[in-house]
């Protein structure tokens, strides 16, 4: 056996040996107090849960591109390292989320799913085939003849979206140099320069490609907000230059705070659309960075809105066939090492892919690595099978949700349930029979109830 020792370290933690390895153990939770308390705290809020039946006024859709359940538990490992604690005790703020359901990912033709065909799913309310947008299953990929007639709508399309992200050279003709590199140029072949053709049909509307001009854009007098930050893709969080790009969350705050202006309410649609670029890489630090900051968005959004009128919903399109475990003590870096070594003597990671650019096995064995060299922003978690890129994933992803009638998501639903029970909730086609009365109509309706009990009370006593 074993022996184990423990050591106090300023009042907090307790470093426990076993065979020479040491895990960081927080004092209090060795206590059974702590977890009978915890346990009694998360009983009484589960039992003082009541469904928010009034109708949404605002919608919200984050969408974690790539972020499967083994994604988000790493991440908030990750984000409570980032703030210096262990990692495995902190909470991301989609874990507040009250509701929460499981969504069926797969695509009408195929086991594994695609973005497009995820896509059509969470916001067109439609299961469709791999590789095909917009479209029901009856359009089939190679047979562009099948397309028309077979096209559906987002639920949702009433919405007006605010558009922030990156994609600059596709907005603008071929001759255009990039204002921020210079051998970046356009890539339209039409002359058409869509930002111009973008302005002139909406009043009030700006576009900015830019930290300087995002910053000065003053919400009152803004209704239409186009930003195009990248000739491409958006910078990894990682490598951002906060000089030239904002942040993910300063995006969402933006957005937020033009949108809610808008007496009806609005729908925001917020895609973490670099968690699967950084697995798809087979770079673990990059994608779970990224999942980070989306995390951070969420929890921006939630400052900025109320939940007794908006419904947010945070979800996945698809996972990735990246695993966390191995052995590790408590408090072991995410992208560290197992405590044990493998069959062949050497170490391993505890974040690994089942494929992908990492397969590193060269005549019958593979490199020794440390956690020096696996916590690097370059590093390629080893992977099983060899691939140029790795894989999305199969499995369920989670759908986390709060606001008005959140409840609605419960239980492992299909993913093209997702935007049949956020139309429902705010009562928009083809739901717009829902009756669900306004949060603020029903307060009203509740205080004139209350008054009215009060003077028949004294009435009674007079």
């Amino acid at each position: 056996m074993a022996t184990q020792q423990t050591l106090l370290i300023i009042g907090i933690f307790v470093l426990a040996g076993f065979d020479g390895c040491f895990s960081v153990i927080p004092e209090e939770e060795q206590h059974p107090n702590f977890w009978y308390v915890k346990g009694k705290e998360a009983l009484h809020t589960s039992l003082s849960m009541k469904p928010n039946l009034h109708r949404a006024k605002n919608l919200i859709l984050f969408l974690g591109d790539g972020m499967g359940i083994s994604t988000v538990t790493a991440a908030r490992i990750m984000k409570g390292q980032m703030e210096g604690k262990t990692g495995e005790e902190s909470v991301l703020a989609m874990d507040t989320f009250p509701h929460l359901a499981l969504s069926k990912t797969y695509n009408v033709d195929q086991q594994m799913p695609d973005s497009a065909a995820t896509a059509t799913a969470y916001h067109c309310g439609v299961k469709a085939n791999y590789g095909t947008l917009g479209l029901s299953a009856a359009a089939r990929r190679k047979d562009c003849s099948s397309v028309k007639g077979n096209e559906v709508k987002s639920i949702l399309h009433q919405a007006k979206m605010v558009i922030l992200g990156g994609g600059r050279q596709y907005m603008f003709p071929n001759e255009t140099v990039d204002p921020e590199y210079s051998t970046f140029t356009g890539s339209r072949q039409d002359k058409t320069n869509l930002v111009d053709v973008w302005l002139r049909s909406k009043n009030n509307a700006k576009y900015v490609w830019n930290k300087k001009d995002f910053d000065a854009v003053k919400e009152g007098n803004t209704d239409y907000l186009m930003g195009l930050f990248e000739p491409k893709d958006t910078r990894y969080e990682l490598e951002r230059d906060p000089s030239m790009d904002p942040s993910l969350t300063e995006m969402v705050e933006k957005a937020i705070k033009i949108l809610r202006k808008n007496s009806k309410g609005f729908y925001l649609f917020v895609e973490g659309g670099r968690i699967d670029h950084g697995h798809h890489a087979g770079q673990a630090k990059y994608a779970l960075t990224e999942a980070v900051e989306f995390d951070r968005a969420i929890a921006r959004a939630a400052e900025l809105t109320s939940e007794l009128d908006t419904l947010s919903v945070v979800t996945a399109d698809h996972s990735h066939v990246f695993s966390f475990g191995g052995y590790s003590y408590r408090g072991n870096p995410v992208l560290g090492v197992s405590y044990s070594k493998a069959e062949d003597g050497k170490s391993f990671t505890n974040a690994l892919y089942g494929n992908g650019p990492g397969y590193q096995i060269a005549n019958g064995t593979r490199p020794d690595m440390n956690a020096t060299s696996s916590s690097s922003d370059e590093y390629l978690q080893q992977a099983a099978v060899p691939l140029d890129s790795e894989t999305h994933g199969s499995e369920d992803v989670a759908i986390f949700a709060k606001g008005p009638m959140a409840h609605l998501f419960h239980g492992v639903q299909e993913q093209s349930y997702i935007p049949h029970a956020m139309a429902y909730a705010a009562c928009i086609e083809p739901y717009t029979d829902c009756q669900l009365e306004n949060y603020g109509v029903c307060t009203k309706f509740s205080l004139a109830v209350l008054l009215l009990s009060l003077l028949s009370s004294l009435t009674t006593l007079m």
